[in-house]
């Protein structure tokens, strides 16, 4: 049998034009000359849709693309369909995989693991179901799963919901061919720990294995395909584009013979992290409706890295550069900025803040007497955030803000300044990373795109004379891995401190970290590139008191 597996990058909501976008694959498929085709986990509205499934008015939508538009295609095609939708029953919704054939639901195969951690939510709108069945599909006993569903092997399983592993009775029942549609985001090393684990499931459990995965990007969340076909030995037989659409093929008769050419394992670096920047930038300016952005170029290093990231994905006609020097700007700064527009051939204007910033000195102290304090360096990130957002909201360009990880992290940021825009692009991504990433971005354009003294230079937000992020900060190399440990590891102020880190240091980034939660739940989304996110994924009280 010939199977078509279409690696699709859907819109969340978008229920008429993603079924369109099936329903081409579909046709595709067929003269491809499969017999069936496979799409991802919830495939047709969009992964992950969150409360459009409180809707029942969408739920009955969702439905009528798969009874008035996807059932008549497989008589039309002769294709058999398996995809993943919500399946309604009894009153209770499941996340399901259905099998269309002949212009009928031929069987319901609905998700057993709900993931309720990190960034997940689907204990919110789903029901879990325990009953497992075993699919004949072209001969071949076969084990139909969803996501989260194979998971769970205890010998491999990093997810909290161990205890059950629904691949034992699936197997249990002589299946040989284990199907997963998936919907799983991206994060730095997820391509080595997928491939692990499904090599690891094809050799216990003798059988072939098709995984697939949703690509693109849906909010925060990015989605790298790099959908992965292994034999019944755990052998790689094919491993679809990461970060980009891909209808592909296999022939069940090469899952159950051994290989001859060995494929190497996937490397997962900051090449990738690049590539999935990129995407996520992309999708989110074009689901949200826009089509430009806009962002501040300081000639520092974090907006150097955005700027390119943008051009990357949108193309130098849809990227305006806007240099807003202030008294404290060194003349270094702005020629680094214009350099790096020139250098990538985007649009940019210069606004002097001087001079605002002069009136809200007057205005705001009566003795006219500046105090040259927090207030007042905060001041001019707020009238920058004034300017971009003026332009965005006059202009159509959706603004992007360009801190780090580790500044958000510490909250060495300005609330409704620097922090203003619709997207944090590099919000998950540690400063030490960016640094990694310009250079990469050097490397891979073959020139110095970014000015080297934008790279060599010490951090500086240059609100004040000579003013240095160590003034405030621990140097990066000291605050990134303890940031890592405290916000991805989980690990206690006294677990960081027997691993050798300085007391004092450890209690001053928890202390920063704590202090800046009210800024982060008022700060854009930003793209998922660690195991842990702000946002939906480290949910904190904002009024707490807790000593670690």
């Amino acid at each position: 049998m010939r199977i078509a597996l279409a690696q699709l990058n859907t819109t969340v909501g978008a229920l008429r034009e993603n079924t369109e976008k099936i329903k081409e694959h579909c046709r595709n498929a067929q003269a491809g000359g499969a017999d069936l085709i496979i799409f991802t986990e919830l495939v047709i509205t969009g992964y992950p849709p969150k409360d459009l499934l409180l809707y029942s008015s969408f739920i009955e939508r969702e439905r009528a693309m798969v009874t008035e538009e996807l059932l008549p295609l497989t008589l039309e095609c002769g294709l058999k369909i398996l995809i993943g939708t919500t399946h309604l029953h009894s009153n209770k919704l499941y996340n399901a995989a259905l099998l269309l054939e002949q212009g009928e639901i031929k069987s319901v195969h609905m998700k057993t693991l709900l993931p309720n951690y990190d960034t997940f939510d689907e204990q919110r709108y789903f029901e879990s179901h325990s009953e497992r069945k075993v699919e004949l599909i072209g001969g071949i006993p076969t084990a139909i799963t969803i996501c989260e569903d194979i998971w769970n092997d205890k010998e491999l399983c990093g997810s909290p919901l161990c205890d059950t592993n629904p691949l034992e009775s699936l197997f249990a029942q002589g299946a040989r061919l284990l199907i997963n549609i998936s919907a799983s985001p991206y994060h730095l090393g997820k391509h080595a720990l997928r491939e692990n684990m499904l090599s690891f499931l094809a050799q216990k459990y003798n059988a072939g294995v098709i995984y697939l995965n949703q690509v693109g990007g849906n909010d925060e969340l990015i989605f790298d395909g790099s959908s992965l076909i292994y034999n019944y030995r755990g052998e790689l037989l094919y491993r679809a584009a990461a970060f980009e659409e891909e209808l592909f093929y296999v022939e069940t008769d090469n899952l159950f013979s051994p290989r001859v050419n060995f494929i190497s394992s996937d490397v997962d670096n900051i090449s990738s992290v690049m590539q999935a920047l990129k995407l996520g930038l992309k999708d989110y300016v074009s689901k949200t409706g826009f089509k430009k952005t806009t962002l501040g170029l300081s000639g520092g290093i974090d907006s150097a890295v955005v700027a390119v990231l943008a051009v990357e994905a949108l193309g130098t006609d849809n990227v305006l550069g806007i240099l807003m020097p202030s008294p404290y700007s060194s003349d270094h700064s702005l020629e680094d900025a214009k350099t790096l527009a020139e250098n990538l051939g985007i649009t940019y204007r210069t606004i002097a803040i001087g001079e605002p910033f002069n009136a809200y000195l007057k205005l705001l102290n009566p003795d006219r007497v500046p105090l040259q304090d927090l207030a007042e360096e905060n001041l001019q990130a707020r009238i920058r955030g004034n300017l971009v957002m003026h332009i965005s909201n006059r202009e159509g360009y959706l603004a992007l803000t360009t801190g780090n990880k580790s500044e958000l992290a510490v909250g060495y940021c300005t609330l409704y300044g620097d922090m203003s825009g619709g997207l944090a692009v590099l919000a998950d991504l540690p400063k030490m990373m960016v640094y990694e990433l310009a250079h990469y971005l050097n490397q891979i354009y073959g020139w110095k795109i970014i000015p080297d003294r934008t790279i060599t230079k010490a951090p500086s937000a240059e609100l004040r004379p000579n003013q240095k992020d160590e003034d405030s900060l621990p140097p990066y190399h000291i605050l990134d891995p303890i940031l890592h440990l405290y916000i991805e590891k989980n690990l206690s102020q006294d677990e960081m401190i027997q691993q050798g880190y300085p007391e004092e240091t450890v209690f001053q980034i928890i202390r920063m970290v704590d202090r800046a939660e009210f800024k982060r739940h008022q700060a854009a989304p930003g793209l998922r590139i660690t195991t842990r996110t702000f946002g939906s994924g480290r949910r904190m009280p904002i009024a707490r008191r807790f000593d670690y």
